[in-house]
């Protein structure tokens, strides 16, 4: 797997922003093609505005997880409950607040 860009992101995809035990999910931007911890960090280090997926991208690969590394597509990060399917790590259930940054909802 790729490298995960942002500010002061640790060995799980946490970030100067979001550091809680629950923040391991890293986003790849459609914009650019590379993940990133969160949406400020993608805003600190990137000269363009962010691209939100579409519904018709759904089923692509752009969630990583950072405990077991497995990519996720966003409709099953959607639908995971906020716990990865492959390891059983909980997400942080305060990203929903977030989804209209990342996904055409």
């Amino acid at each position: 797997m790729g490298a995960v860009y942002g500010k002061l992101v640790d060995e799980q995809t946490r970030c100067i922003h979001y550091r809680s035990p629950l923040d391991v999910v890293a986003i790849k931007f459609k914009c650019c093609d590379r993940y990133y911890a969160c949406y400020f960090c993608h805003q600190e280090l990137e000269s363009h505005p962010p691209a939100r997926w579409t519904r018709e991208e759904f089923g692509r690969p752009a969630i990583l997880c950072g405990v077991c590394r497995t990519e996720l597509s966003i409709e099953q990060y959607l639908s995971c409950g906020f716990v990865c399917p492959s390891c059983g790590m909980a997400f942080n259930p305060g990203c929903a607040h977030h989804y209209h940054l990342y996904f055409d909802l």
